[in-house]
């Protein structure tokens, strides 16, 4: 496979995420549009990259090649699921965040519940989970057939005036960056909810615990 997106530098992650709404993401019987991604660099620029201060065990996928998936696991219950794009040696991911289901539904309900259609992959751990995605995934190709998962161009593209853009969710650092991009409109996109510091707690008489600075 060689889709532009591929051969894009890890600077250029924004317009590598823009692109790959629309695009369909298959695994454990279960296929998903992408409605919803956030791109982070590892180029020194960003620090809410995992990357941001070079390679470790868990972040060498990252640094290419490209097309590969990046899992991780986040609040020791969920999974999280990264597409890898950038130059061989330049680390950079888009984050899927949210899709709608287009085919195998009783298996996405399976794994999720009884929850609305529209929530079943509405949220980066829901769609992991739909697709039944888990470390396995991790440092596998998603274009060519030979890991879990596969990557293919959307059935029904999605143009430029089509797509909305914001601060990314969830991340202490640069969280005001604006590469979330999200089918505006769609359902299946996930809420926005800005990041709040945790707040330390000190002792306080008998021992309670009172508010403290904030973290």
């Amino acid at each position: 496979m060689d889709y532009p997106w591929l051969r894009a530098p890890a600077a250029e992650v924004a317009g590598t995420a823009r692109t790959l709404l629309g695009w369909e993401l298959a695994a454990g019987g279960v296929r998903i549009r992408l409605t919803e991604v956030e791109a982070y660099a590892g180029t020194g620029e960003d620090p809410a990259s995992h990357a941001h201060r070079g390679p470790t065990p868990r972040t060498r996928v990252m640094f290419g090649p490209a097309g590969h998936a990046y899992t991780y696991f986040v609040f020791g219950m969920h999974w999280c699921l990264n597409i890898v794009c950038g130059r061989d040696g330049e680390a950079a991911a888009v984050l899927l965040r949210a899709g709608e289901v287009v085919d195998g539904l009783p298996a996405a309900r399976a794994r999720r519940g009884e929850v609305a259609d529209r929530d079943l992959a509405r949220g980066p751990a829901r769609l992991a989970v739909a697709l039944g995605v888990t470390a396995a995934a991790n440092g596998t190709c998603v274009l060519d057939g030979s890991g879990p998962l596969l990557l293919s161009p959307p059935t029904r593209p999605v143009s430029r005036l089509e797509v909305s853009a914001g601060p990314r969710v969830g991340v202490a650092a640069a969280h005001d960056v604006p590469w979330r991009f999200w089918i505006t409109g769609d359902p299946t996109v996930s809420p926005y909810r800005r990041h709040v510091p945790r707040r330390r707690t000190r002792p306080g008489p008998g021992g309670a615990s009172v508010p403290g600075g904030i973290g």
